[in-house]
């Protein structure tokens, strides 16, 4: 079952330029994971199971946020990331919502996203993902990303 958790925090290993994000560690109560992430605000981080995290990273950035969703496991560190946003776009995390197989939040736009971490990988598809939305090159994935506006009536 999904919860959120504080146990996961992030601390800034470089400044970001203008070439390059800023990096961060990833540690677990405090101590060091070894594993360094672009990126340097936790938004929030979801326990998927045992040996997974959600974590959910932003970059500070006002005017051109991103948003970053990686899925880090405890032995082997990050094992999927999907990015969203664009240039010259912004968006503020907000309304997350945990659910027992999924979590939902809104980033940009009038938009609800959904995530759902898949129990194993499976075989990624170009194009698949909703606008906006990218992805690094790979045969794998193990989150399932969706979109729907939301309900302004």
């Amino acid at each position: 079952m999904m919860k959120v958790v504080t146990s996961l925090t992030l601390s800034q290993v470089s400044e970001e330029t203008d070439t390059a994000q800023a990096c961060s560690e990833v540690l677990m109560n405090g101590k060091s994971t070894g594993v360094t992430i672009h990126g340097k605000v936790l938004e929030a981080a979801i326990q998927v199971d045992e040996h997974r995290y959600l974590l959910f990273v932003t970059d500070g950035v006002i005017f051109e946020e991103l948003l970053t969703v990686l899925l880090f496991d405890t032995s082997r560190g990050v094992i999927d990331k999907i990015i969203i946003g664009g240039a010259y776009s912004t968006g503020h995390f907000e309304n997350l919502k945990v659910f027992p197989r999924s979590v939902s939040f809104h980033f940009t736009g009038d938009t609800a996203w959904t995530i759902k971490v898949l129990a194993s990988a499976t075989i990624k598809l170009p194009f698949t993902d909703p606008q906006g939305v990218s992805r690094p090159l790979g045969l794998r994935k193990y989150i399932d990303i969706t979109r729907s506006p939301l309900n302004n009536s």
